[in-house]
Order: C-alpha cells, then sequence, then structure tokens
C-alpha cells in the first residue's frame, strides 16, 4: 500500500545534483514559495555546464550553445541571467579530414567535392549499393548511418570518430546515438535539396517536407555557461533554499511505496534529509544502487549493467593568430586520440586574454585508463604533439597547457541500456513514488542542456500538482536540434 503523497504545504524536496536540471528544478520550485535542499557531490555548480577557471582563463566543457526549440526554456535562461549578459555569437563548426575541412553537419556537396570526384563517385556508388542491398541490421549505429549515406562516407565522416567518443566499436552502439543526430536525413535528400531549383524550393508550401536549413547565430554567456548557473544559485538561496557542496549522496530511503530522505556524505559526516520528494540528476544507476531497503536484485543488476564514457579537455594557449573561426573541430583521423578541438576565442572574447586564445583539446576516455591516469604534464604534451602531426598548430607556439577530467560525462548507448533502463523505471514507478529522475545521467539520456532544464521543470509541475508529465518523452522530436525552419 503507498502513503499518500503529502499537502503542498508539507512538501521537503531534496535535489541530488547542482547542474542545469537539479538547480532549475530548486529555482521553479522556489518561485512557487517552496524551498529545497540541493546536495552537490563537487565544490562548484553547474555540472558539465559549469566554466573552468584556470589562472583567468575560463574552459567551456564541452560547449554549450544556448539555442533551443523549447520556448519555456529560452524564456528561462533570460528570466535568470538578463539579455546584457548573453552574447550572440555566429555558430561554425566543421569536420577535419585527411588535412581538409568539411561542413558539420554535413552538406552533400561540400563533402562530396572536398573529397575529389574519383572519391565523390565511388561514394555515391556506394550509396546506390546500400539502396539496393541494406544493411542487415540498422538497430545499431553502423548499419543506420550507412543505410542513409552508403558505407565509404560512414567509414569517412563517422566512424572514427564515433569511436573515440564511446570507446567501443559502432556495431555495438545502438542508433538511438545517430537518430539524435541525422534524425532524416540522407545522402539523396542532402543533394537534392542542395541541387533543386529555388523556385521549386519556393513552390513548396509544405515545410513539412522541406529540410531545414542549421542555426547561424546562438546565445552564449559572455563568461560562459557556468556564469548562468552561478547566478542560478545565488537566486535559488536568495529564495530560500540552499545547496550543500561536498555532499555525495549514498543512500535513497523509502517506506510504504514513498520516498521519505537521503542519507549523503556531507564533508564525509554522514547525513540524514529527510524527504517527501527527491529530483535526481545523479546517474540513474547509483540512485537505484543505493536504495534503503534494497531493490530487488535483477533491478541493482541492470543499474550495474549502465555504462558510461568520461571525459578530459586539454586547454593549449596560443597566439589568436594560430586559432581558427569555428567554435569546434571535429578531428576524424585515426592517428591522433583527441576527438575534438574547441577554440574557447570564438565563444567568447571573455574565455581569453587579449593577443591569445585557448585550445581546447577534447579526449573521450574511461576513468581509470591510460589517459585518464597520465600527469597533467603528459597531457599537454601530447596535445602538442597531436596539434603539430594534424598539421592545425605547432605544438612549439602553445604557451601554457591545463587539464579537466570530467567523470560519468555521458551515458553509453549500448545494446542493453534500454532494457535496464526499463527494468529501474518499472521498479521504481512502483514502489518509490516521490522520486524524479531528470537530466543527463539521471535518465541515462543524451538530453542537450535545454532538455536537461525542461525534465526538471516538468518534474517540477507535476510536485506541485500542476501537470501529469511524462518527462521521459523529452528529447524525442524528430528534427535535428539545432535546424530551423
Amino acid at each position: 500500500m503507498t502513503t499518500p503523497a503529502p499537502a503542498p504545504g508539507d512538501l521537503k524536496v531534496v535535489i541530488i545534483g547542482a547542474g542545469p536540471a537539479g538547480l532549475t528544478a530548486a529555482y521553479q520550485l522556489g518561485k512557487a514559495g517552496v524551498t529545497s535542499t540541493i546536495l552537490e557531490s563537487d565544490d562548484v555548480v553547474g555540472g558539465i555546464s559549469r566554466t573552468v577557471v584556470r589562472d583567468g582563463w575560463r574552459f567551456d566543457i564541452g560547449g554549450h550553445r544556448f539555442f533551443t526549440k523549447v520556448r519555456p526554456v529560452e524564456d528561462l535562461w533570460f528570466e535568470i541571467l538578463g539579455k546584457d549578459d548573453f552574447l550572440l555569437r555566429p555558430r561554425l563548426s566543421r569536420i577535419f579530414y585527411k588535412g581538409k575541412m568539411f561542413d558539420y553537419p554535413l552538406r552533400a556537396k561540400n563533402a562530396l567535392f572536398g573529397l575529389g570526384l574519383l572519391e565523390a563517385f565511388l561514394c555515391v556508388m556506394s550509396y546506390i549499393w546500400v539502396r539496393i542491398r541494406p544493411p542487415k541490421d540498422q538497430t545499431n549505429f553502423e548499419g543506420f548511418v550507412a543505410s542513409r549515406f552508403g558505407w565509404r562516407l560512414y567509414r569517412t565522416f563517422f566512424k572514427t570518430y564515433t569511436e573515440k567518443v564511446w570507446g567501443m566499436k559502432a556495431t555495438e552502439i545502438q542508433a538511438d546515438w545517430g537518430a539524435q543526430r541525422i534524425k532524416n536525413l540522407s545522402l539523396f535528400r542532402a543533394v537534392w535539396e542542395s541541387l533543386k531549383p529555388q523556385s521549386f524550393r519556393l513552390r513548396n508550401k509544405d515545410k513539412s517536407k522541406q529540410v531545414t536549413s542549421l542555426i547561424e547565430e546562438f546565445n552564449y554567456p559572455k563568461y560562459g555557461p557556468g556564469m548562468m548557473w552561478e547566478r542560478c544559485h545565488e537566486l535559488c538561496e536568495a529564495q530560500g533554499s540552499k545547496v550543500w557542496f561536498n555532499s555525495r549522496v549514498t543512500t535513497v530511503h523509502h517506506d510504504g511505496g514513498r520516498v521519505t530522505g537521503v542519507t549523503a556524505l556531507v564533508d564525509g559526516v554522514p547525513t540524514r534529509i529527510e524527504a517527501t520528494h527527491v529530483i535526481s540528476s545523479m546517474p540513474i544507476s547509483h540512485l537505484l544502487q543505493g536504495m534503503d531497503p534494497p531493490a530487488p536484485a535483477e533491478v541493482v543488476s541492470a543499474a550495474g549493467g549502465l555504462a558510461y564514457r568520461d571525459f578530459m579537455t586539454v586547454a593549449l594557449v596560443v597566439p589568436e593568430e594560430f586559432g581558427f573561426p569555428d567554435n569546434w573541430i571535429y578531428i576524424h583521423d585515426p592517428a591522433v586520440s583527441v576527438g575534438r578541438i574547441q577554440n574557447f576565442g570564438q565563444w567568447s572574447p571573455y574565455l581569453v586574454k587579449e593577443g591569445r586564445t585557448c585550445l581546447g583539446l577534447e579526449y573521450f576516455v574511461f576513468e581509470g585508463d591510460d589517459m585518464w591516469t597520465k600527469s597533467d604534464a603528459d597531457l599537454v604534451e601530447q596535445g602538442k604533439r597531436e596539434l603539430t602531426k594534424l598539421g592545425l598548430v605547432d605544438g612549439t607556439k602553445v604557451e601554457a597547457g591545463y587539464v579537466v577530467r570530467i567523470p560519468k560525462a555521458y551515458p553509453t548507448y549500448d545494446g542493453s541500456y534500454k532494457a535496464n533502463i526499463e527494468t529501474m523505471r518499472g521498479w521504481l514507478d512502483a514502489n518509490v513514488a516521490g522520486v524524479y529522475p531528470t537530466g543527463r545521467n539521471g535518465m541515462h539520456k543524451y538530453n542537450n542542456q535545454d532538455h536537461s532544464m525542461y525534465t526538471a521543470m516538468l518534474s517540477v509541475e507535476n510536485i506541485l500538482g500542476q501537470g501529469d508529465h511524462d518527462v521521459w518523452t523529452v528529447n524525442v522530436e524528430e528534427e535535428y536540434h539545432e535546424e530551423k525552419a
């Protein structure tokens, strides 16, 4: 028998994690007059959306474009920070392959002509072949992408980078990863859209059949995304909520079918906080493994079956002339380990210093592996060597270097993750009312920042009795995130 939910005036909300989802939830609750306790395992707010500061240089972890199709989220961004603290920045990201730059996402004419006539011909023939003989298994990333672009373009522009990101073969990654980025696009559709006469496009009134274009500009906080969450933290505390830093949640208590509280190590001391509701952005695997009484063995096993990819940025300071116009470049070269390179000066001039820029070399790793355990000095030297090897920057021009490590940055979409999530969700819904998984790791979904915030906003409405939302449907739209009509 499930214990009834408490009346609104009796709410005791504990929020696990002070990233975008957690702070959004706290802020929205605060506007409704409900204070909360936010437990953050780190000593800063923002999660992966923090801005790291070293010697006056500011690093955006992963790159965060403030662009969204979710209007309530966009309104909230400007409500929290204000328009004067946003910059309107040009959007440019490309693929670096064999010494050449290619548009990203792929534009058919640019990709084919950039590869040369012979290779372009072979790519088209490869695409025709998959139309005749499609890959047998399109449930994995390799089959999904190859069926839409052909095997040659897949191996050129998708395979190497994707396997760098996830540290596994593309055949072991579920098609969800590709579906979130490619959606309905195929080589044929991209070529046709680029070649058909403008007059035809203007006559086509059915917007649902038009291929949308990419956003050309996006908003960005002048001092990086962490500026947003530092301000949100201030607003939450002004409302009466409190962030407890260095507070790692170890246990979620429940009784009578409802959550009753959590225990966290607060500066190393076990501390129990009573709760009627818990909004959790901690990894859902840790959430289920920390239940008291424990979840059944099959649920704990499902939680243990979820995997994560960890992340490092090696930030290298160089003279401004050695930067590039892109926000970031994807590195599709198997000869180097770096997967993507940010140019922080192109995000905001306030992140860098006059006459200099900072290049953020991104490495996708597993916590504890050879790359993760290298010394900072060795990683900086490796970054210099790889910049030189790629021909992008002479490593001797690097003036300083810094390393930032982020554990559990990306939930992994392997072959078993869907079944594991369903097992955990089913048990949680049936046995622990009042717990709301939100955000990227909280739901084991590759949410962007705006989607993470939206799951928190909808969860708050559920708690306040203002809706009955299924937050698991967030981020299932058909179109690519950065497309516009």
